[in-house]
C-alpha cells in the first residue's frame, strides 16, 4: 500500500527562507546592539513571526496560480524593502521612514555615493527569491495547498496568535515600545522591519492629521513653556554688534569637530580653522553640537533659521514646505536686510526650492548661477574653491546689509578628490570612507581660507560677520572600528558617538578683538537667537528653543532627536547615562546600609543608572513634542502680523 508523500506548503518554505535571510541581516549586515539574552531570541524571532503572517495570507487564495503568484511577488518585494534599508542604513545608520519615500527625487543626484554602499557579497540576499520562483514554477503540484475554511481560518489564528507573542516579548523587554517612534533602531529590533514599516504608514496618517484639527490654542501652552524653560531676560554682552552688517553663514558640508587641532599622520587636516581658534576676532565653540536627522544638511539648515527641531522621520523641507514659519531670514527682512542662499546644487534637492520661499528668502543662487564644467567640478558638484570664488559676484551684487548662507559641497561622502586637489594624505584604515575624509576635509579648510582673502579683497570683510558651522557628521556609526583605530580607543561606546555629534562653529567678527574658545554645551538650534540678538533684533513674542550663545543663562543642555542629550554634567545615549567629564556610566545609588531601595529593586523601564539624566529627559521629551506639535499643525499659520491679520 503507497501512502501519499505529504506536501510542505510553499508558504511555509518562504517563511523559513525569508525569515532566515531577514535574521542575518539584522544579525550581521545592520548594528542592533543586542544587549541581552532576551533580546537576542526576539530578534531571532520577529523575522519568521512576521513574514509567516504576510506569506499565510496565499492559503486564502483557491486558485492554485494565484497562491503561487501572491508567494513569488511578496518574496520578491519583501527582499527589496530589506535591501532598501540595508543600503539606506549602510549611509545613514537609520531606516526608511514613508516621509523618506517623497525625497526620492534625492536620488538622481546621489550617483556615485550610493554606489559605494553595494556590496558584490549583496547578490546572496536573492538566493531565497530565486528558490522560492523555481519551486512555485516548476513544483507547483508540489508545494500548493488548498484548505477548507476552518484551515484558512486557524493559519491566520496562528499568525495572530505569533504576532501577540512576539509583541508581548518586545513590551516585556521593552515597556511602552510603541511610544518610542523617535527610536526606529529599537523598533526594528523587537518589532522587526516589515511591522516596523506598518507602524510607520500608521503614525504617518496619524500626524497628517494633525494639521486638519490643529487650532491655535496650542501655541498658548508652547509659548509658556518657552517663556519658563527656555527664554532668558539676560542680555548678551554681544547684542547689537553686528547691527547694520552682513551676516555670512557658511554651511560647512560634513566638517566635524574631531578634525579641529587635530593630526593625521603628523599632518594638521584643517589649518586655517585650526588658527581661527585662537583668532583674537573669533569665538569658537569647541562643544558644539549638531541635531539634524534623516533630513542631514536641510534639518540644519532647518535648525539654524527657525531654533526648531527637524522632525523624528523624513525632512521637514519635503513634508512641511507649505507651513507657515517664523524664520530667520523672514524676520531679518523685516529689519532691513537683504537675505540669499547660495548653493551650486539642483534647486529641487532637499526640495531647497520650495522651502526657500516659506523660509522668506529673498534669493536663491542655485547651480544655474554657477559655470560649473567637468574641470571645475566633483563628486557632488561644483568644488568648493570654485564656489566661493563665483560666488564673490553674487555677494557683491546684493543690497546691504545682507544675510548669506553658503552651502558648501566637496566634502560630501563619499569624500571623494582628484589627486591635483589633495594636498594631504589619505587615512589607512579598512574604512576608505574615513580614509578620503581627510583629503576632502582639508580642501573645503583651505577654500574658506581662500574665500576669508576673497572677502578682503572685495571691501566686504570689514562689513560683515563670518559664521562657519559644520552642518552634520561626515562618519557614520557604520565606522567605528575604524574612527576607534583613528582615536585610539578600543571601541566606540555610545558616549563616544554622542561626542563625535560635535561639529565646529566659528563666529568671526573682523576688528572685534575679544575673541576666545566657549565651552559650554552648545547647538545648532541657538544660531537663530543668536544671531539675531548680534543684529540687535528682538522679537519677544518668537518661539525658539534655543538660547542665545552669548548669555550665561542657559538652560544648559542640547537634544538630539532621537531623545538622547548631552548637558554640563551629562551624556544621555544608548539608555544610558554617563559622567559628561568622564565617560563614565554614572553607578546606581545605593542606600546607606548598603542594600538597594525600594525603587532600585522594581522592574522599572529605565535603569536607576539613569536617575540623574530623568529631568533634563522630562524636558528634552517636551521640547521635541512642542516643536513637532508647532510643524505637524502648522501652528504658526495662526499667529497674528503686526497688522493684525494671520499670517
Amino acid at each position: 500500500m503507497k501512502f501519499k508523500q505529504p506536501k510542505i506548503p510553499l508558504f511555509i518554505i518562504a517563511t523559513l527562507l525569508m525569515g532566515l535571510k531577514t535574521y542575518i541581516v539584522y544579525r550581521f549586515m545592520f548594528n542592533l546592539g543586542i544587549e541581552n539574552q532576551l533580546q537576542e531570541i526576539i530578534l531571532f524571532i520577529n523575522p519568521f513571526v512576521s513574514v509567516f503572517l504576510i506569506f499565510a495570507l496565499s492559503v486564502w487564495f483557491n486558485k492554485q496560480s494565484r497562491q503561487m503568484k501572491f508567494i513569488r511577488y511578496t518574496a520578491l518585494i519583501g527582499t527589496l524593502i530589506i535591501y532598501a534599508n540595508l543600503v539606506f542604513y549602510r549611509s545613514f545608520n537609520d531606516f526608511i521612514t514613508l516621509p523618506q519615500l517623497f525625497q526620492a527625487s534625492n536620488m538622481s543626484d546621489l550617483g556615485s555615493s550610493i554606489l559605494t554602499l553595494i556590496q558584490p557579497y549583496d547578490l546572496l540576499l536573492i538566493a531565497d527569491v530565486v528558490i522560492i520562483w523555481l519551486l512555485s514554477k516548476r513544483k507547483q503540484d508540489k508545494v500548493s495547498v488548498s484548505f477548507q475554511k476552518s484551515g484558512k481560518a486557524f493559519a491566520l489564528a496562528i499568525s495572530l496568535l505569533l504576532l501577540a507573542g512576539n509583541f508581548f516579548l518586545a513590551e516585556t523587554e521593552r515597556p511602552q515600545l510603541l511610544t518610542r517612534g523617535f527610536d526606529r533602531e529599537v523598533l526594528v529590533k523587537n518589532m522587526g522591519i516589515f511591522n516596523y514599516h506598518i507602524y510607520d504608514v500608521v503614525q504617518q496618517a496619524k500626524t497628517e492629521s494633525q494639521r486638519v484639527f490643529a487650532d491655535g490654542n496650542g501655541l498658548n501652552e508652547i509659548k509658556d513653556y518657552v517663556n519658563e524653560h527656555v527664554k532668558t531676560d539676560e542680555v548678551s554682552d554681544l547684542e547689537g554688534v553686528a547691527e547694520d552688517k552682513n551676516i555670512i553663514l557658511i554651511n560647512a558640508e560634513s566638517v566635524q569637530s574631531f578634525l579641529i587641532n587635530n593630526e593625521m599622520d603628523g599632518q594638521e587636516v584643517t589649518p586655517f580653522m585650526n588658527s581661527l581658534t585662537e583668532d583674537e576676532d573669533t569665538y569658537y565653540f569647541e562643544n558644539f553640537y549638531h541635531q539634524t536627522a534623516q533630513g542631514k544638511s536641510s534639518d540644519a539648515e532647518f535648525l539654524v533659521d527657525n531654533s526648531l527641531y527637524p522632525l523624528p522621520s523624513g525632512a521637514v523641507f519635503f513634508t512641511h514646505a507649505g507651513n507657515e514659519y517664523n524664520a530667520l531670514p523672514e524676520t531679518l527682512n523685516e529689519n532691513g536686510y537683504t537675505s540669499a542662499t547660495m548653493h551650486a546644487n539642483n534647486k529641487s534637492y532637499w526640495n531647497r526650492n520650495s522651502m526657500y520661499g516659506s523660509l522668506g528668502y529673498d534669493k536663491f543662487f542655485g547651480e544655474e548661477s554657477y559655470n560649473v564644467t567637468q574641470e571645475n567640478a566633483v563628486g557632488w558638484g561644483l568644488k568648493d574653491k570654485p564656489f566661493f570664488e563665483q560666488s564673490m559676484d553674487h555677494l557683491q551684487s546684493l543690497e546691504q546689509p545682507f544675510y548669506s548662507k553658503m552651502i558648501t559641497l566637496t566634502n560630501h561622502h563619499p569624500f571623494e578628490i582628484g589627486e591635483e586637489d589633495a594636498s594631504i594624505g589619505k587615512y589607512d584604515s579598512n574604512s576608505a570612507t574615513l580614509n578620503n575624509y581627510f583629503q576632502t576635509s582639508r580642501y573645503t579648510d583651505e577654500a574658506i581660507e581662500e574665500f576669508f582673502g576673497h572677502l578682503k579683497e572685495s571691501g566686504l570683510y570689514e562689513d560683515s560677520i563670518i559664521v562657519i558651522m559644520g552642518d552634520h557628521d561626515g562618519i557614520s556609526q557604520n565606522h567605528n572600528q575604524a574612527m576607534a583605530q583613528y582615536l585610539d580607543k578600543e571601541e566606540i561606546t555610545p558616549y563616544d558617538t554622542a561626542q563625535l555629534q560635535r561639529v565646529p562653529l566659528f563666529i568671526h567678527i573682523p576688528g572685534h578683538g575679544e575673541g576666545e574658545v566657549k565651552s559650554e554645551v552648545s547647538g545648532q538650534i541657538d544660531l537663530k537667537p543668536t544671531l539675531l540678538s548680534m543684529a540687535g533684533i528682538e522679537n519677544e513674542n518668537d518661539i525658539h528653543f534655543g538660547n542665545d550663545l552669548f548669555v550665561d543663562d542657559r538652560k544648559g543642555y542640547i537634544a538630539f532627536r532621537n531623545g538622547d542629550f548631552v548637558s554640563e554634567e551629562y551624556v544621555y545615549a544608548g539608555g544610558t547615562c554617563y559622567n559628561r567629564q568622564t565617560g563614565e556610566p554614572i553607578e546606581q545609588n545605593n542606600t546607606d546600609d548598603g542594600t538597594e531601595s525600594e525603587s532600585q529593586s522594581t522592574n522599572e523601564s529605565e535603569s536607576e543608572a539613569t536617575k540623574g539624566c530623568a529631568p533634563i529627559n522630562d524636558k528634552v521629551s517636551k521640547e521635541l513634542g512642542y516643536s513637532d506639535d508647532i510643524i505637524y499643525g502648522d501652528l504658526f499659520r495662526f499667529v497674528e502680523d503686526p497688522q493684525g491679520e494671520n499670517k
